[in-house]
């Protein structure tokens, strides 16, 4: 069973495209990117998947269960919106508490746990809070109820790096015990790191579905080698665009990197360098398209 599945899901705004014809499969336990800047449709698609928006058409399913009909399901979702509003006079241990006690739990020593890892006082009042620590409770409201499904959009904007990075130890932590993972964002580096497919979305459309590894592996590398002595070498499938420049070697590489590395072990090598392209080049010529 797949954890999200839809088929040509539209959502309209009269003559307006929030989306259209978006068809996805994400496999259960799949950690998967949402790709596309700011107004490309992501929170749109969220919402309707959430029940929050009525489809104008299509279908879609979490779980098995149709999104406009699925109560049951929405108990196993946790969902971290890019932008928050609470009651500002509670304080977050409250609004936490306030929180379990929709799903029928009442342990305050797993919200202690989560704030303590997130660094997060429990005791300050919400309208106290920086933006940041207001993006930490609700991280902690996404995660309290322990989903099957986590759908996140632009998780991280106001948190620091040292706490982006352990928000994101923690959830890789999750995705091994089978969380499946929506990962919406516009900061590629990001989803390089989280997420094992990503789909890019374009004034509301897919414009594509790509295995983020084999994306990588498809693009082309620049390699700068530097020889004991400059001489003939033997090229090897992948090599292109070769200019020597005294004792160094300047080339393309397209394929895997193994064989490269297997060649360089046979040569008499002072120094390599290989410039990987980003994901966020790579995705940004799908937009030039």
């Amino acid at each position: 069973m797949n954890g999200i599945e839809t088929h040509n899901l539209t959502k309209l705004y009269g003559e307006h495209v929030g989306m259209k014809d978006v068809s996805l499969e994400i496999k259960e336990g799949e950690v998967f990117g949402f790709v596309g800047p700011n107004g490309a449709g992501k929170s749109t698609a969220i919402r309707t998947l959430l029940g929050l928006l009525h489809p104008t058409s299509g279908s879609g399913t979490l779980f098995g269960e149709d999104i406009t009909k699925g109560e049951k399901v929405r108990a196993r979702i946790g969902y971290l919106p890019s932008e928050v509003n609470y009651y500002e006079e509670m304080s977050s241990m409250e609004l936490l508490e306030y929180h379990m006690r929709f799903y029928g739990q009442s342990d305050p020593s797993k919200i202690e746990e989560l704030a303590a890892y997130f660094e997060l006082d429990l005791q300050k009042k919400i309208t106290d809070l920086s933006f940041g620590n207001k993006k930490k409770c609700a991280i902690l409201q996404s995660l309290l109820h322990d989903p099957d499904l986590l759908i996140l959009d632009e998780p991280t904007s106001g948190l620091d790096p040292l706490m982006q990075n352990r928000f994101f130890e923690h959830l890789e932590e999750r995705n091994k015990q089978g969380t499946t993972i929506f990962f919406s964002s516009h900061i590629l580096s990001e989803v390089q790191r989280m997420c094992d497919r990503a789909a890019v979305i374009k004034q509301g459309e897919i414009i594509a579905i790509e295995n983020i590894n084999e994306l990588m592996a498809k693009q082309v590398k620049r390699a700068r080698i530097t020889f004991e002595n400059k001489k003939e070498i033997e090229k090897i499938s992948g090599m292109n665009d070769l200019q020597w420049h005294g004792k160094k070697l300047h080339f393309n590489y397209v394929g895997n990197i193994r064989p490269l590395i297997d060649w360089m072990q046979t040569q008499d090598l002072q120094d390599v360098t290989l410039d990987e392209p980003d994901l966020e080049t790579i995705f940004m010529n799908y937009y030039k398209r």
